[in-house]
């Protein structure tokens, strides 16, 4: 994509939009939860947004309930 420069006014050509993926994995988020009970928390520690903890848990056919009482088995 070619976007004119601010500053200079020249045609510069630029790669990849936009913010990257986290990409963290489904054991990580679980973990996180199961030790703060709490999706602010969680969140917090991982770095994303409430919303990104509860796009993984609802793309992975979970609830946050289930996650959170489930001390000893984590999904693969």
């Amino acid at each position: 994509m070619l976007v004119q420069c601010q500053h200079c006014g020249q045609t510069v050509k630029v790669d990849g939009l936009g913010r990257k993926r986290l990409n963290i994995p489904l054991k990580k988020v679980c973990e996180s939860l199961q030790a703060h009970h709490s999706v602010a928390a969680a969140a917090q520690e991982l770095n994303c947004s409430q919303g990104y903890i509860f796009g993984v848990l609802k793309a992975n056919g979970l609830r946050l309930k289930d996650v959170i009482e489930k001390q000893g088995s984590l999904p693969k």
